[in-house]
């Protein structure tokens, strides 16, 4: 009972770290903020595992979206949730608590090319054309979920792989 407490909390707490990330960071860019997230969700993943991983991936871009944080359009939301999940769901499965590095960054990498391509193929691909988008919006969600998907998706892999070491020796020396 304890132990599921404290995954929840943990979950939580990262949860409330992501929204406030992105609110704090917005005024610097999708760059920032995209890798700030996509640090959060694999922190999440790497630590907590598969369940809180999903559990923050799917969330946070809803309660984004609630608080004006993320694109404004809704029909966007969902699929910036498949984009988060197929990122938490890969680093979690293949780069397990104890796997060795090179998996680490197997999976690291597995996972943004996953990402960046599930956000290409959803938004720019599909949405683009079957939504009534203006011109100006149409370039915006193809340039937002181009290649900075991947670049930020690196970056926010990279830094959890060099916190996750940190934080794993923080949780065992706090009990």
């Amino acid at each position: 009972m304890k132990q599921k407490t404290l995954q929840i909390t943990r979950t939580a707490a990262l949860l409330a770290l992501l929204i406030v990330l992105q609110a704090v960071t917005k005024p610097a860019g999708q760059l920032v903020t995209g890798s700030c997230v996509n640090a959060v969700l694999a922190v999440t993943a790497l630590l907590c595992g598969f369940w809180p991983g999903v559990a923050v991936a799917l969330v946070s871009p809803f309660a984004a979206f609630l608080l004006g944080i993320g694109p404004q359009l809704i029909a966007v939301v969902p699929a910036i949730a498949a984009g988060n999940l197929v990122y938490t769901v890969l680093l979690s499965l293949i780069a397990r608590q104890r796997a060795p590095f090179a998996r680490q960054i197997a999976a690291w990498l597995l996972a943004s090319l996953a990402k960046f391509l599930t956000l290409y193929l959803l938004v720019v691909r599909l949405l683009c054309h079957v939504l009534p988008l203006k011109q100006a919006q149409i370039v915006m969600f193809s340039t937002m979920f181009s290649w900075p998907q991947l670049v930020t998706a690196l970056i926010g892999g990279a830094l959890a792989l060099a916190l996750c070491p940190i934080l794993r020796h923080a949780r065992r020396s706090d009990g």
